[in-house]
């Protein structure tokens, strides 16, 4: 295995990508959804299964690891990829959309943010170089640089303000980083739903140079076509060489469409949250196993998924286990979903390698519209 990072562009269909990034720990196949595991875990869901559904990369999460157990701890015992047992790649993000949603008590200035832990309501600060020293610590193979996020909709001078600090401070990320083997740093586009300001972000991001560049501060409360039109419109001014990253998303329709408009990687804890709360994601549509028209049905959600819970398990199993609260089914849909979400991912990459991307993503749809329904 290479001990540089790398992305290689394999083929297009229309503006649909498919690649590799090339690390230390592994390949990426793109595009490339990431589970969550915001605490070091993905919740519900044992680590043999997270790689058996397909995954090649997980996301880890600044602010909750440099909270608890802190990103010291983690250093002294072997890095996160050691402590949490997933020797693959691990990206973590910057820690600065949690901050803006969790903590009530925070001052934000030009050199850091300071809040109160949630946890036990200390100070802390959290400036663009301690979050490159808390990600580093942790070993991460992906970095991100701290920004600024702001949930939508929002006055527009607000928007740019926060804009133009991610843009120092993504500068700032870049000094402290530095240039170490192997892992890379990704710049994150801001500037919400203001068009002008997301193309200013992507141009001065490119010139600052990145590995890679994510777009942020999106799927925070606008429409799907308000995301996808600010995709469509910082899309061009982002260097193609380099992998794109949609943070935060989605839904398997807002990750069908990202793709389409050219993004290659994505991470969302809908799959687990989900799960928990008895949808299951599936070719058929989401599926709500509360439904009390479950409780009869003796056929498996989907009798041709890779996922031996999702093939073999009775919808009236399922649907008695989700009714009941019992924790082996939250284990059970949170599983599945990650399946789903990784089989439709495979396909995506199929279909962009066979050029036949927009009849897979047509096919897709139909078979979310038509449902889950048994024929009469």
């Amino acid at each position: 295995m290479s001990t540089a990072f790398s992305f290689r562009l394999a083929a297009t269909d229309g503006s649909a990508r498919l690649g590799e990034i090339t690390t230390p720990r592994g390949t990426i196949r793109t595009p490339a959804f990431m589970p969550v595991a915001t605490l070091g875990a993905i919740k519900g869901v044992g680590w043999n299964d997270v790689k058996a559904s397909g995954a090649d990369i997980v996301l880890g999460n600044t602010y909750h690891l440099m909270l608890r157990p802190t990103a010291e701890r983690v250093a002294a015992l072997g890095g996160l990829h050691k402590f949490i047992g997933w020797p693959y790649p691990i990206l973590t993000d910057s820690g600065g959309f949690q901050v803006m949603s969790l903590s009530q008590l925070r001052k934000l200035d030009e050199k850091a943010v300071t809040f109160r832990s949630h946890i036990d309501g200390a100070l802390v600060e959290l400036s663009p170089e301690r979050s490159i020293e808390i990600q580093t610590l942790l070993g991460a193979d992906i970095a991100m640089q701290l920004d600024e996020c702001i949930r939508l909709p929002a006055a527009p001078g607000d928007v740019e303000r926060a804009m133009r600090l991610s843009l120092r401070w993504a500068e700032r990320s870049k000094r402290a980083f530095g240039d170490p083997v192997g892992r890379a740093l990704f710049g994150i586009v801001q500037g919400g739903d203001v068009k002008p300001l997301r193309v200013e972000s992507a141009r001065s991001l490119a010139a600052i140079g990145f590995h890679g560049y994510a777009i942020g501060g999106l799927a925070v409360g606008e429409p799907q076509d308000v995301m996808l039109a600010m995709i469509e419109e910082t899309m061009p001014h982002l260097p193609a060489d380099g992998p794109h990253y949609l943070m935060g998303v989605g839904t398997p329709d807002d990750i069908i469409e990202a793709v389409a408009r050219g993004i290659d990687m994505f991470d969302c804890v809908l799959p687990t949250r989900n799960g928990r709360h008895g949808t299951a994601f599936t070719r058929f549509g989401a599926i709500n196993l509360k439904n009390a028209r479950h409780t009869d049905d003796p056929r498996p959600l989907d009798a041709e998924s890779r996922c031996p819970a999702a093939s073999t398990y009775s919808r009236a199993y399922l649907s008695h286990l989700v009714r009941s609260n019992e924790l082996l089914g939250q284990i059970l849909l949170s599983t599945i979903n990650l399946y789903y979400y990784q089989d439709l991912m495979h396909g995506i990459r199929a279909a962009i390698a066979e050029r036949r991307f927009d009849a897979f993503r047509q096919q897709v749809k139909e078979g979310w519209a038509r449902g889950d329904l048994p024929p009469r």
